[in-house]
């Protein structure tokens, strides 16, 4: 005679398990955008909302005196921006600035990372004074340059016998150059640090197997080191080329755009339209190339590095 043990029914607690299910995922979505909640209201207030007033009033001509209603004009301001002389100027003067300061920068930054990466007695030292731009703002290192090129107690101007004569500063040709000397000293700590956070991520084993082979220094470097801080250079290369595009302190401090515009960066322009001209229409739709400009320029960057940034 054979007895069948019957299963013990589950019906009951499935909807319970099902809403106990629910009231956990309830909970965890209300955690998610409590955690969220502060990064899109910062987000929202300083970035978003200012980016969509921005596009408004590019589409919109603003009266030089407060109080006057704006007039919508549409896309004849990006037009106006376009074609613009001035802007051409401020965007070549801008290139230009990119293409004296970001190579060098970075050039530099990796030398000195190299310099102090090998164990020398002192390395520590020069590590804290090769890092130590990186603590000064930009007003504060434009203004002891600023002083240091001035032809009447400037050292610089002394050393290089330029006493009594115009400040390279007041040079066309000069001024540019004086400014991006000054950015390249300044941003020179960041590119420092990252440098040598990129080197110490470098395998010794691939080093000290490279060096029993017997293979040069400048071959190890170019073969192993070079390749594996490809992503740490192209991370330099992003940062610095957004931060040289955006330039306005130097510039405001030590030349306010001059002379003859020789130094007149495209943010300095924007600057000049939207405070100096009172065309705050004018000047959004500027802005709004500028991002564009850094827009595509990030693509190509990205497009381009898959060619020589290698991850592994």
């Amino acid at each position: 005679m054979s007895t069948a043990i019957a299963a013990p029914s589950s019906r009951g607690s499935h909807p319970k398990a099902g809403r106990a299910r629910r009231r956990v995922r309830q909970r965890e979505v209300l955690l998610a955008y409590g955690l969220l909640l502060p990064s899109v209201v910062i987000y929202g207030t300083f970035v978003f909302y200012p980016f969509a007033r921005n596009i408004y009033l590019s589409l919109h001509a603003t009266p030089p005196f407060p109080g006057l209603p704006s007039r919508y004009v549409g896309l004849s301001q990006y037009h106006q921006v376009l074609t613009s002389a001035s802007f051409v100027n401020s965007l070549w003067v801008t290139v230009l600035f990119v293409l004296y300061t970001v190579p060098v920068g970075i050039a530099l930054g990796l030398l000195l990372a190299i310099l102090a990466h090998r164990q020398l007695r002192g390395s520590r030292l020069f590590r804290t004074i090769f890092s130590s731009p990186v603590a000064t703002s930009v007003a504060v290192a434009s203004v002891i340059f600023y002083t240091l090129l001035d032809p009447q107690v400037g050292l610089f101007s002394y050393w290089l016998g330029l006493q009594n004569q115009p400040s390279i500063l007041n040079s066309p040709t000069w001024a540019l150059v004086a400014v991006s000397v000054v950015t390249v000293w300044q941003n020179l700590g960041l590119s420092f640090i990252l440098m040598s956070a990129g080197l110490q991520a470098v395998p010794d084993e691939l080093l000290e197997a490279a060096s029993v082979d017997g293979a040069s220094a400048w071959s190890t470097f170019w073969h192993i080191t070079l390749p594996l801080l490809s992503p740490t250079t192209y991370f330099v290369l992003l940062t610095s080329t957004f931060a040289a595009f955006q330039v306005f302190d130097q510039v405001a401090v030590m030349t306010a755009g001059g002379p003859v515009d020789a130094t007149t960066v495209f943010n300095f322009y924007i600057y000049q339209q939207a405070f100096g001209l009172f065309r705050a229409g004018y000047a959004a739709a500027a802005a709004t190339v500028l991002f564009l400009i850094l827009l595509l320029l990030t693509l190509l960057q990205t497009r381009v590095s898959q060619r020589w940034v290698h991850y592994q």
